[in-house]
C-alpha cells in the first residue's frame, strides 16, 4: 500500500481557469451518481471535484434494461441519460451538495440548444455549484437526431449559448467519436469555453452469440474502462497541445500511474469513471499515489509536471 505523504509535503493544487481545486482528481458525471451513494465509502471532502450525472431539463427514465455489459477490460453502457430533472435536482440533491468541502460541477445535457441555455440559466443562481460541464454527445432532436459534438459549428453554437447563459466556469465535454478531436476543442474554445474535458464513450456493441441478439436492449451503447484509455491519452495529448485552455483528462484512469500520463500529456486535472464501479475508494488511491510521485520524483507541485511528456 502507498505510504501517505503529508499534504505539507507536496502541492497537488491545480486550477481550471476560475475553478479551484485542491487535487486533480475528479469523479467523472455518470459513475458517481449525485455523490450521496458514495458517501460511505469514501472520503468525498478529499477530493479534487466531483462531476454528477447529468441532468436535463426534465426528469428522463433512461433505456430498458438491460443497459450495463461487462467487456474486455471495460464496459458497455446504455443507460440513457436517466436523471431525475432539474428542478428536483436543486431541490433534492443540491441541499446535500453545497455542503462538501470540494468544488461539485454539474454535467448537462439537451436535445436542443435551447434546452442547455435554459439548464444553465437555471443553475447560474444556485448556491453550492462550482462549474457546469457540457455534454454534447447527445442529438440534437432538430437536426435529425446528429450529436451536437460531432460537428464543429454545432458544438461551438451550444458553447456559445451555455456562455451566454451563465457566470459559472463553462466545461464542455467531448465526443471520441469524431474525425478531428482539436477541431472540436478549437471550435468550442472560440466559443467560450473555459476549459475542454475528454473523453466521453466510444460508441460500441456486444452480441450474445446463444441467442443471436445484441447484449444491450438498446443495441449499441458507450464503451468506457481501460479498454479506451489508449485513445483518450491521444486525444487529451493532441487537444493539449492546440488549445490555450485548459483540459481535464477522461478515459479509463485506474491507477496514479494513468493520472500521471494524462498530467503529462498535458493535462491539468483528471476524471475518474468507470473504477468508481469496482473500486469506489479508486479517487483516494490515486490522490496518494500522486503525493508519492511527487515525493519519490523531488517534485514540490503538480503544475510543474503537466505537459512535460517529451516525445522529440
Amino acid at each position: 500500500m502507498d505510504r501517505i505523504i503529508p499534504d505539507n509535503e507536496c502541492d497537488l493544487r491545480v486550477n481550471i481557469g476560475r475553478l479551484r481545486l485542491r487535487n486533480p482528481v475528479m469523479t467523472a458525471s455518470g459513475t458517481f451518481g449525485y455523490a450521496r451513494e458514495f458517501s460511505n465509502l469514501v472520503n468525498l471532502h478529499r477530493l479534487g471535484g466531483i462531476v454528477v450525472k447529468g441532468i436535463s431539463l426534465e426528469a428522463r427514465p433512461g433505456n430498458p434494461p438491460p443497459r450495463v455489459v461487462e467487456t474486455a477490460c471495460g464496459m458497455l453502457n446504455a443507460i440513457g441519460l436517466e436523471n431525475v430533472g432539474v428542478e428536483r435536482f436543486i431541490t433534492e440533491k443540491v441541499p446535500f451538495l453545497r455542503n462538501l468541502d470540494c468544488p461539485v460541477v454539474v454535467n448537462i445535457l439537451g436535445d436542443s440548444v435551447e434546452e442547455y441555455q435554459q439548464i444553465a440559466h437555471r443553475l447560474n443562481e444556485v448556491d453550492g455549484i462550482s462549474a457546469l460541464e457540457v455534454n454534447i454527445s447527445c442529438p440534437n432532436v432538430k437536426k435529425g437526431g446528429v450529436a451536437f459534438g460531432t460537428v464543429p459549428e454545432m458544438a461551438a453554437r451550444v458553447t456559445a449559448a451555455v456562455r451566454k447563459a451563465t457566470s459559472l466556469p463553462v466545461i464542455i465535454k467531448l465526443s471520441p467519436n469524431v474525425t478531428d478531436i482539436v477541431q472540436m476543442a478549437r471550435a468550442v474554445e472560440e466559443a467560450g469555453a473555459d476549459c475542454v474535458s475528454l473523453v466521453n464513450t466510444l460508441i460500441g456493441m456486444a452480441i450474445d452469440p446463444q441467442t443471436r441478439r445484441p447484449k444491450l436492449a438498446n443495441v449499441i451503447g458507450g464503451l468506457s474502462g481501460p479498454a479506451i484509455k489508449p485513445v483518450a491519452l491521444r486525444m487529451v495529448w493532441q487537444v493539449a497541445s492546440n488549445v490555450s485552455i485548459p483540459v481535464i483528462g477522461i478515459g479509463g484512469i485506474t491507477t496514479a500511474s494513468d493520472a500521471l500520463e494524462f498530467l503529462l500529456a498535458g493535462a491539468t486535472a483528471i476524471q475518474v469513471g468507470t473504477a468508481n464501479f469496482y473500486e469506489p475508494r479508486a479517487a483516494e488511491q490515486i490522490i496518494a499515489g500522486l503525493k508519492n510521485y511527487l515525493h519519490e520524483q523531488k517534485e514540490l507541485s503538480i503544475c510543474d509536471i503537466i505537459g512535460t511528456v517529451q516525445t522529440g
